[in-house]
């Protein structure tokens, strides 16, 4: 017996020592990942990057409603999941365990004895709402496992949920209400058209709700919804026919329920807050002198207090307006960096939210109006990458090729890296979207590491400065955006520290699209890119995203359905230009993604492939838009290293 012990201890060291000897040779995909073209990606490359790879965030979700205790997402295993923290710099203390991330949490709101969350599988996009106990532990699913539910909220009195759902068509979002302690009490409230429907808030009776029609980036509508009777009202007005579009949105019932508090771009260029009363339907701008875009907006629980940040170049602001003396009031100056998810506390003093800089990831915060604390909740990890060596953002703007001013964000290498340093440009996605000063996570890598300056540029069909430029990339006018890459590579050719020779693009989603254009159309300019989820081909995207997307991106691109159109958008297509390209191309995909389908990837690869260009291929079947597992992430991570440093850098 004891012979047979130390045979099977002798062969357990053995399998150990040969497990850790092929794990130190070579990183290997996991069973949901199909590698194509990718060398073998060594061991010391994962063990070289790991402190890069070991990033975490945290973003604030709520507040108790009776205790100074809040709830967060953030990741310790290979997911974001809830967690709970009682005190600033207290222990994170996770609540749920999934394979697949949760996407928000919010307490029940008068006693605070249970949290309702949202959860998808395997990143599609079809979100189920489900109540925590916070007693028991106990969860219930409240939605029917199968439609899309989105943005729920809870009623002042904590009693029901407001939420949209597809559960009708599958594409139409209505307006739906449920009893949080009884999912068979689900009913649909009202009945709408398209996908853009979203709860914004209840009336403080608990009668009313507020919700949202977007139409576009450029055009939405607040309407009020009576809860027993389903009747709806439009409180915006309705854009006459070929008249020019307003985008309202942020709608909070005043504390009377006699006004709405909102965002506009009506007689300007950026979204400012105004207060809409009910009776007169009269608008009134609050802070005229404000020229930037208002972004989240949240009302006090007794109504005074009204935080909102302003985008600032980039940069949020945070302001808050006292609704008594109807004057804004001074508040301390947070970190420069990007705030996210506001909401008061019940005692409406002290405002919660997500801060972000470029130095440090997102992480919770509270700011007490009254003693002007600003306090840090949680500290995410950096990796042990002492925070103050990542570079920091330097704003530059370029002339356009019909004269305008396009403006991005530089990061430059340390100074040990001496002589031209090459170039990654990283196109954002959206196109409605806007890069940020935040923190720039893994490309820090490239950065410290490889010595590569990277460009975030914000061109034309951002948001953040004015729904001019916001709107010059729509339809016909899509090319536009692939010449502000192009005279962005001739500003990078009068930079006396910057290598026009070695460029990569790279970009996600609509940067993916952005990065194939570019690719097709200015090969020469270039070395290498890396497209993350992104179409190739607009005319199939449109036929086959998600039908709840379809008429919502028919607005920006175009309408497939149109020959005339159909016919442009074919002609810009990537898939369709693909011969073009004969540098490296990086792809990568989520087989499961509800936004831009796997095969628009597949396509391009295909295509690409046929010229004879070194393609590499990277499909995740149990990810969706963009990679949410660690273990999903990192490969991806390592595989881009080798990329770069194959085509960039040699």
């Amino acid at each position: 017996m004891k012979l047979r012990m130390k045979s099977l201890r002798l062969f357990a060291v053995i399998l150990f020592a040969a497990l850790a000897f092929a794990q130190s040779d070579e990183i290997v995909p996991n069973e949901n990942l199909v590698a194509e073209g990718i060398p073998k990606i060594p061991a010391s490359l994962a063990e070289s990057v790991s402190h890069y790879s070991e990033f975490r965030t945290a973003g604030f979700s709520s507040w108790h409603p009776t205790r100074r205790e809040m709830l967060i997402q953030t990741r310790f295993a290979d997911t974001s999941q809830v967690h709970q923290v009682k005190f600033p710099g207290g222990a994170r203390t996770q609540l749920t365990f999934y394979p697949d991330r949760t996407s928000g949490s919010w307490y029940e709101p008068v006693h605070g004895d249970s949290f309702i969350f949202e959860k998808d599988i395997a990143g599609g996009e079809f979100f189920q709402l489900y109540r925590f106990d916070l007693a028991s532990g106990d969860v219930t699913l409240l939605t029917d496992g199968k439609s899309r539910n989105t943005g729920p909220l809870w009623s002042y009195q904590g009693d029901r949920i407001a939420y949209g759902s597809t559960k009708r068509t599958g594409n139409d979002v209505d307006i739906w209400v449920v009893n949080a302690g009884d999912p068979s009490s689900a009913r649909m409230v009202a009945e709408m058209q398209g996908g853009g429907w979203g709860v914004s808030d209840w009336s403080p009776d608990g009668k009313q709700l507020l919700v949202t029609e977007y139409v576009s980036a450029s055009e939405s509508y607040v309407w009020s919804l009576d809860i027993d009777s389903g009747k709806k009202d439009r409180l915006t007005p309705k854009t006459k026919t070929g008249g020019e579009t307003v985008a309202y949105g942020n709608a909070r019932f005043s504390k009377d329920d006699k006004g709405v508090y909102l965002t506009s771009d009506q007689d300007s260029e950026f979204q400012r807050l105004v207060y809409l009363d009910l009776a007169s339907r009269k608008f009134t701008v609050l802070i005229p002198s404000l020229n930037w875009d208002v972004e989240d907006v949240a009302l006090s629980r007794d109504g005074r207090w009204l935080a909102f940040d302003a985008n600032e170049d980039g940069i949020s602001v945070l302001h808050v307006f006292d609704t008594r003396s109807n004057k804004e009031v001074n508040v301390p100056k947070i970190p420069v960096g990007v705030i996210n998810g506001m909401e008061w506390r019940n005692n409406s003093r002290e405002l919660g939210f997500s801060l972000s800089t470029a130095g440090q990831p997102y992480d919770a915060y509270s700011l007490d109006l009254a003693s002007g604390k600003l306090e840090r909740w949680t500290y995410s990890e950096t990796g042990g990458i002492n925070p103050s060596s990542f570079a920091q953002p330097q704003l530059i703007h370029w002339k356009t090729w019909d004269d305008r001013s396009i403006a991005g964000f530089l990061y430059k290498p340390p100074a040990k890296f001496s002589g031209k340093r090459p170039v990654i440009i990283a196109i954002h996605g959206g196109p409605e979207g806007q890069v940020r000063p935040d923190f720039l996570g893994r490309d820090n890598y490239f950065i410290n590491e490889l010595g590569i300056a990277i460009i975030y540029p914000n061109v034309r069909g951002s948001t953040g400065y004015g729904k001019t430029i916001q709107r010059l990339d729509n339809g016909y006018l899509r090319e536009g955006s692939y010449k502000d890459i192009s005279t962005l590579l001739d500003w990078i050719q009068t930079q006396p520290d910057l290598d026009s020779s070695k460029v990569m693009i790279t970009g996600g989603s609509y940067g993916g699209f952005m990065t194939l254009a570019v690719a097709t159309n200015y090969n020469d300019r270039i070395c290498c890119s890396v497209d993350v989820v992104g179409p190739s081909n607009l005319v199939t995207f449109l036929e086959h995203t998600s039908g709840y997307r379809q008429d919502l991106r028919r607005v920006e691109y175009g309408d497939e359905r149109d020959p005339k159109m159909r016919a442009f958008l074919e002609s810009i297509a990537p898939a369709n230009k693909a011969q073009n390209i004969t540098k490296p191309l990086f792809v990568i995909a989520g087989q499961n993604d509800p936004r831009v389908p796997a095969s628009e990837s597949a396509q391009m690869v295909d295509v690409v492939r046929k010229n004879g260009t070194p393609v590499w291929w990277l499909l995740a079947k149990d990810e969706g838009h963009g990679f949410a597992k660690k273990k999903n992430r990192d490969f991806q991570f390592y595989a881009t290293v080798m990329f770069v440093k194959e085509y960039l850098l040699k």
